[in-house]
């Protein structure tokens, strides 16, 4: 008798955590790799669980696939762990008649762009492939937050074999999945796609599995399962732990069974006293076959009223739009600063751009500042965000607090790493890169945050992506672009350009793209500042022209900043001609040089006019 025949009658209890076990033996590497090196442990946990009256136990194989095994040098022996776990598990199970699942952990994370869709199928095969070699009772598929993976895993598997497949996600608050999709309707979705059984694990406790299974209908033909944490995590001297009382969560399964679970096992810090518990709890009752769904409560996501002024990415479509970059200063006197960005903005530009500490080095947070110079001078400001300095719970708040003082201009990027730094010895972050978090922020603009749940109100943000031209190969800078377009990213600032020559080819290269790109032009200060961008940052050549030109100035500090602005300008002739968007990156808070520039723009437009000369008006730039 099958799996899927049983629960047609019954209510079957699974195994518990495999990791925590382990993780409480003091083991602290990779936990696949003891099929094979530790065989006994791992049947021992098995047999554990099957005394505590496990019906369906599932291999230790979570992790692996070749992505997840690489982390160990392990990537090679993705059918020897795979294979090894089967064998195990089934060895176990041989005198007691119980089902072995094979299991298949989720990959990805909040990080999509970490691995593609492609990369993701060719791992699964190669494990769902072994383990299906051993003649498994049925697949498991848990822990996935991002449902497209799962789908297209599950779309994959589905038509080499007929064996129950079991497909459960994880979610970070109740109800709704991370990309903002409710629980019943995912689960109804995965039935369709041919899952036999679908439902929850991980992450949350009893109490909010069970919340969230209240609004879900029992399917037409799939068996609904779920797999709780013990209960939420807790830190006790530098270890994970879970406070959970085994009767709680045999409590919890009963209450399970009354939503229509029929395969309740538990996911982590759980262990044999909550499956053993479990089972007890559930002796005798029969599986639910008609059940009243909690309705789901009507969300409501408001509109943020437009912007009052233009977006700059539909405003530089049209007509010429400088943008200037003005760095907060790195002391806490601001009066110099306040005084520039006041300086810039009479002149009439578009906004205000400021780095998030530049060069990994603090300065004072520009969201204070372009609170400020909103409030208090009508300064529209630009804001930069990295990923280096905050986690994802940092990234949101952020974000909120920019929503909420009414600061809709962002520049989203990776960020420069500590170690070049003021604080070399500082933690980089990088929960995401630059490309998952302007999905992210997208995300807030349809209202839903980071985890899925609902803001209540779109956000409306206008999100600018970095560009560095300076590169050896500029194609595959382009094809980065095409991704950052494909997350959400609505135009692009780039790296100062310091020569005609790479101004004419970011054009050529980028004309093709339909989202709009402001051009970096940085005026020189002194011969030293030439020398150092020419020999010291990665990927920035100057002219020989060039740097002869600010040698000869080299002393006079006067001299040498007019040769500065004397080449911008050059550079700002070919530029103006094929890009709408010009953004000047102001030196050491020099803006006097910046204001130069802005007036040389205004003057060059104006002489285009005159002679009647078409500015390039294309859809990409």
């Amino acid at each position: 008798m099958s799996i899927l025949d049983r629960l047609k009658h019954e209510v079957l209890t699974a195994d518990g955590a495999m990791g925590t076990l382990l993780y409480s033996y003091g083991i602290d590497f990779c936990y696949e790799e003891l099929n094979v090196e530790k065989r006994e442990v791992i049947e021992q946990i098995h047999l554990d669980y099957i005394k505590a009256g496990a019906d369906v136990i599932q291999t230790n194989s979570y992790g692996a696939n070749a992505y997840k095994l690489a982390r160990y040098g392990l990537e090679h022996r993705v059918r020897e762990l795979n294979k090894a776990s089967m064998q195990i598990a089934k060895k176990a199970v041989a005198p007691n008649g119980r089902f072995v699942l094979g299991t298949i952990g989720g990959i990805r994370g909040m990080r999509k762009s970490s691995v593609t869709l492609t990369e993701i199928e060719a791992a699964i095969r190669e494990q769902a492939d072994s383990l299906l070699s051993e003649q498994p009772d049925g697949l498991l598929f848990e822990t996935y937050y991002d449902f497209d993976e799962l789908t297209t895993v599950l779309k994959m598997i589905r038509p080499l074999t007929d064996l129950p497949l079991i497909a459960q996600v994880s979610m970070h608050e109740p109800g709704v999945l991370q990309n903002g999709m409710a629980l019943n309707k995912a689960l109804h979705h995965l039935e369709g796609l041919g899952a036999d059984i679908v439902g929850v694990n991980c992450r949350l406790g009893p109490h909010h599995t069970i919340q969230a299974l209240e609004e879900v209908a029992l399917p037409e033909k799939a068996f609904l399962s779920a797999y709780p944490n013990a209960s939420l995590l807790d830190v006790e001297d530098g270890r994970i732990v879970y406070e959970s009382e085994a009767d709680y969560f045999g409590q919890a399964a009963v209450k399970l069974r009354n939503e229509g679970v029929r395969l309740i096992g538990g996911c982590c810090g759980t262990t044999p006293k909550h499956i053993e518990a479990t089972k007890k709890a559930l002796a005798g009752l029969p599986p639910i076959t008609e059940k009243k769904v909690k309705a789901e409560q009507p969300i409501i996501i408001k509109e943020t009223a437009a912007p009052s002024l233009p977006r700059l990415h539909e405003k530089v479509k049209t007509e010429r739009t400088i943008i200037v970059e003005l760095d907060t200063p790195k002391q806490l006197d601001t009066n110099a600063y306040i005084e520039g960005a006041k300086a810039l903005h009479e002149t009439g530009i578009a906004a205000v751009t400021m780095a998030d500490n530049s060069l990994a080095s603090p300065r004072v947070s520009n969201l204070a500042i372009a609170s400020l110079l909103k409030m208090n001078h009508h300064i529209r400001p630009l804001v930069h965000i990295t990923c280096r300095d905050r986690n994802l719970i940092g990234l949101q708040s952020h974000l909120m607090g920019l929503h909420a003082l009414g600061l809709h201009d962002v520049l989203a990027i990776t960020g420069d790493p500590t170690k070049i730094g003021d604080f070399p010895g500082a933690t980089s972050v990088y929960d995401v890169s630059s490309l998952e978090l302007i999905q992210l922020i997208k995300q807030m603009n349809e209202g839903i945050s980071f985890s899925g749940k609902p803001f209540k109100q779109k956000a409306n943000f206008s999100v600018a992506a970095a560009f560095n031209p300076n590169v050896r190969v500029l194609d595959r800078a382009v094809k980065r672009l095409e991704k950052k377009i494909e997350c959400g990213a609505d135009y692009f600032i780039t790296q100062p350009v310091f020569t005609k020559e790479k101004i004419i080819e970011v054009y050529e290269a980028t004309k093709h793209l339909p989202t709009p790109i402001f051009i970096g032009i940085m005026p020189l200060t002194n011969s030293r500042n030439a020398e150092f961008l020419h020999h010291e940052v990665p990927g920035i050549k100057l002219a020989d022209e060039t740097l002869q030109r600010m040698k000869a100035c080299e002393g006079d500090r006067e001299a040498s900043a007019r040769e500065g602005v004397n080449i911008a300008k050059e550079l700002i002739d070919t530029a103006a001609k094929l890009f709408n968007g010009i953004y000047l990156i102001t030196p050491f808070l020099r803006y006097e040089m910046s204001i130069q520039l802005i007036n040389y723009i205004e003057q060059l437009d104006g002489k285009i006019k005159e002679r009647g000369i078409a500015h390039v008006q294309s859809t990409s730039n």
